[in-house]
């Protein structure tokens, strides 16, 4: 049994918690103070009487780990950090202003805070990627991550559960705050608690139900994690608005803030016995070596021969095993299409820096948003078509300033027979329209290899776009792909016009110069390897040639991919841009007959640069 002191002081720091998030949200005029009632008491002891951290120094590599999943709770974190001293209390009140870091939302702008949250039911997936990572760089930090219980309709969930439950990661713990009221009505399940016990049990996980505000209950099964080799689950009933009397358990009042006048209410009810966390003695983490994340000074060159035939797909996975060679940062994740990506190349030779996620392709970019947190750089990898059901989990990681590295294979109507469902034909404008993401396209083996080094060396969001077919190798192993360039692959005085391609439609773009020059027409060709940041020098510079005029070529959907990039780079300079691209919902059928129907071969080029010169 805990120390009734001890209890005392936890649920005197959680009445503060509570008058932090009220006074802070009356403040600001907006908020979520109920949803940070409700889970007061969980955070109290938490951070107060269970974590392991150091307060003064949040970064630390062996600190436990805590991601607030409802992120809307954000002023019950704050004001937890300002009870653990890193932060000035007196600037909980100004939450949400534009020159704070104390969003509405957290954001790792805040030193405490190792991902975005708030796009809900993402949490989990991140937590996995941070547990995973402890194992793997031999560290005894557990990652805590607080759910609501409205988070929990989504699959992706369901998706984060699996997959500890299969890696049986008991260094992770989920608490999920029942406080049955979402946002316009009651949650599906409202408190029944065996129905959420259930669900975590058929995922592999140990579950404890407790009163989410009887604070010895929380101490006790707090201690408990960690035991046993199943994650835990504390599955927590609880009171939205619990502590103020006259808003607890009541509709209506979700995302809404209190007025100067009920807040005065509400934190004289809460005042008598709140109580501060300055000076509370916080357990230390174990002070173990920290992981080698140094990335090497140069890679070991690729090796290719001049016309060699390889799929930049291929070449993905040949780079990622040279990489992981020298490279200790580099983890693979995949969705189950590792023999189709060749990411199973460094599977084999790093199984300790390899994640099978499973066709699961939301949790694995959480996961791999886990591992980035954490010092490593991730390449997740999978078809291209199926990253756009990951889409606001990259889109999150962008937020968080992750530094992801995806790769899409498969993509386009060159993959053949498999037909349209399998074709990667939106993945260009959804990773361009990604805040500050870099979108490449190699055309060969040789750029493949070197565009994956770019990525590695890159802080940030990278898209690497790969394709089924092979394709000749037609540069030399030395030569260099700095993101941001492009590459004249052919020109001669005289052209009449600049062929900007990427990826297979570049090999289509060389054999109509050479059916072109047969005529006496000269044309320019561009490989357009990096579509972001594109470039533009290289474009305009060829353009300005060739009359102004340029044709784009591009095996994906004319809306958002290279044809706009150029286009939207371009245009204000006077150049006109002709977009050749897939306009029609593609079928099955071989490859080159499907470059032939949409209008992207080589034959298309040729019709498109005769009616312009």
């Amino acid at each position: 049994m805990e120390d009734t002191s001890t209890i005392e002081t936890l649920s005197g720091i959680a009445n503060q918690l509570r008058i932090h998030s009220i006074t802070a949200t009356t403040a600001a005029g907006s908020g979520h103070p109920t949803s940070c009632c409700s889970a007061a008491d969980l955070i109290a002891a938490l951070f107060f009487g269970h974590m392991r951290y150091d307060p003064k120094d949040p970064r630390y590599h062996n600190n436990d780990r805590f991601i607030l999943s409802k992120g809307h709770a954000a002023p019950l974190l704050y004001a937890a950090w300002a009870e653990a001293g890193l932060i000035p209390v007196s600037e909980l009140t100004r939450l949400r202003q534009i020159d704070c870091d104390l969003e509405g939302h957290p954001t790792p702008r805040l030193p405490f805070v190792d991902v975005a949250t708030g796009s809900l039911g993402q949490g989990l997936a991140v937590a996995v990627g941070m547990a995973l990572c402890a194992r793997l760089d031999n560290l005894d930090y557990r990652t805590y991550v607080l759910m609501g219980d409205g988070e929990v309709a989504e699959g992706s969930v369901w998706e984060a559960a699996s997959l500890a439950g299969v890696n049986n990661l008991n260094n992770l713990v989920a608490l999920v705050d029942v406080n049955r009221l979402g946002q316009s009505q009651a949650t599906a399940f409202g408190h029944d608690m065996a129905v959420y016990e259930k669900r975590f049990q058929a995922f592999g996980w140990r579950t404890e139900v407790i009163d989410g505000h009887d604070m010895e209950e929380i101490i006790e099964v707090l201690a408990a994690a960690g035991l046993g080799h199943q994650p835990l689950a504390i599955l927590a009933k609880t009171i939205k608005g619990a502590g103020v009397s006259f808003i607890q358990d009541l509709d209506g009042w979700h995302g809404k803030a209190l007025t100067q006048d009920e807040a005065t209410r509400a934190i004289a009810e809460l005042q008598p016995r709140a109580r501060s966390g300055l000076g509370v003695p916080i357990p230390e983490p174990a002070r173990r070596p920290a992981p080698n994340n140094t990335a090497p000074a140069v890679y070991p060159p690729p090796s290719y021969t001049p016309g060699q035939m390889v799929a930049t797909r291929e070449a993905y996975g040949n780079a990622l095993a040279r990489l992981g060679e020298v490279d200790p940062r580099l983890v693979a994740l995949d969705g189950d299409t590792k023999n189709s990506t060749y990411a199973d190349k460094f599977f084999k030779k790093f199984s300790d820096r390899s994640v099978e996620c499973f066709i699961a392709e939301q949790n694995m970019a959480g996961v791999s948003t886990g591992f980035a947190t954490r010092g490593k750089v991730p390449f997740a990898s999978t078809f291209a078509a199926f990253f756009t059901r990951a889409h606001d989990q990259i889109r999150m990681g962008s937020h968080s300033q992750a530094n992801l590295k995806l790769a899409g294979s498969h993509v386009g109507v060159s993959i053949g027979e498999d037909g349209g469902s399998q074709m990667g034909l939106e993945d260009l404008a959804m990773m361009r329209a990604l805040t500050g993401s870099v979108v490449l396209y190699p055309s060969d083996a040789v750029s493949t290899e070197r565009l994956v080094e770019q990525m590695a060396h890159h802080q940030g969001l990278a898209y690497l776009r790969t394709s089924r077919p092979k394709t000749p190798v037609i540069y030399k192993n030395t030569e260099e792909f700095p993101i941001g360039g492009a590459k004249v692959v052919r020109q001669a005085a005289g052209d009449k016009v600049t062929v900007v391609a990427a990826g297979v439609t570049l090999h289509q773009a060389l054999q109509a110069a050479d059916a072109l020059a047969k005529e006496g027409i000269g044309i320019t060709v561009i490989d357009a390897y990096s579509i972001k940041p594109l470039g533009k020098d290289v474009i305009q510079a060829a353009a300005e040639k060739t009359r102004h005029t340029v044709v784009t070529v591009e095996d994906h959907y004319p809306e958002g991919g290279l044809g706009d990039a150029v286009a939207g780079e371009l245009s204000a300079e006077g150049i006109r841009v002709h977009k050749l691209a897939v306009c029609d919902l593609p079928r099955s059928g071989k490859p080159e007959e499907l470059l032939a129907k949409y209008g992207i071969d080589a034959a298309a080029i040729v019709k498109k640069v005769k009616a312009l010169v």
